[in-house]
């Protein structure tokens, strides 16, 4: 019997590149063996959608977008009993979790991976009741990505983050949070916080703590706490860009599970895309839960 391959696509991340290179993906699969579905989606949840209506018909799922349109394929998968392989084309302006498979950038390298990589068995994130692939965070900045348009990402890539961002440094807003992670308990005032399983968040190395791999059955947990005067404030950034997480000004470990609790809602991001607000998160790790196929 054939093999069938979903090919799922968002047309517009990036630059929108991923056209020009249609017939060479539909071309590969084809040639492997497969019969292809092509799907570009059509609106924001689109993915999620196809993916957990239609995973039990396919034997392979191809999907090429920025980071928002993998976390939507990967929360379709995990809504189902069916984990089919992905095969992922990077094509948005970040890519931080591509970058942490080593997915190449190069798009004829980056097809073939999608096609005959090897399949690696990835971490997911649980969060209450969602899903998220490589980071959930709140605090400062963590609108930023959701919130800018895109074709300001587009045109600037990393840099449209950062401008975004410089514009909120005058409303630097903190929250009262108490973390209990595998036993553990932190609480204080936190501008920022972040629970990762990628090597780079927002396009930056080495900001996610040491030692991190995708399939250890732990994410890399960093808090950052309210600096109380502009020394603090530029230790913090001077600590973040050194990969230093031992400072007075941080927590920083590593947990399977994690509970937030603040008495105000407060808004998250998942993978760059607005997550809610919440009073209580749950943070769980799910330990080789999705196969993606990488060089």
């Amino acid at each position: 019997m054939k093999k069938k391959a979903l090919f799922i696509f968002n047309p517009h991340a990036g630059k929108g590149q991923i056209k020009t290179r249609l017939l060479d993906v539909v071309d590969k699969l084809t040639k492997d063996g497969y019969d292809v579905t092509v799907h570009p989606t059509q609106s924001r949840g689109d993915a999620v959608t196809v993916v957990s209506e239609s995973a039990g018909e396919y034997d392979l799922c191809v999907c090429s977008g920025g980071d928002g349109t993998l976390d939507e394929v990967v929360t379709g998968m995990m809504r189902t009993d069916v984990r089919i392989p992905i095969g992922y084309l990077p094509t948005g302006s970040t890519n931080d979790f591509a970058n942490s498979l080593k997915i190449p950038k190069k798009a004829s390298a980056a097809i073939e991976a999608a096609v005959h990589g090897r399949p690696f068995l990835c971490d997911i994130g649980r969060f209450n009741d969602d899903v998220f692939v490589y980071i959930a965070a709140f605090g400062l900045f963590t609108d930023v990505s959701y919130e800018t348009r895109q074709e300001m990402k587009n045109i600037f890539g990393h840099m449209a983050y950062i401008l975004e961002g410089m514009t909120r440094l005058s409303s630097i807003k903190s929250y009262n949070v108490t973390v209990t992670a595998d036993g553990k308990k932190f609480e204080g005032d936190y501008l920022y916080g972040m629970v990762t399983n990628s090597h780079s968040v927002g396009g930056f190395q080495n900001i996610t703590g040491k030692n991190v791999e995708l399939d250890d059955g732990l994410f890399e947990v960093t808090l950052i706490k309210r600096p109380r005067n502009v020394v603090e404030l530029n230790q913090i950034a001077a600590a973040l860009i050194g990969g230093r997480f031992d400072t007075q000004q941080m927590n920083s470990f590593k947990a399977a599970d994690i509970i937030f609790e603040t008495k105000e809602a407060v808004p998250w991001t998942l993978d760059g895309e607005f997550g809610g607000e919440h009073r209580r998160v749950k943070v769980h790790n799910e330990h080789h839960a999705l196969r993606f196929l990488v060089p």
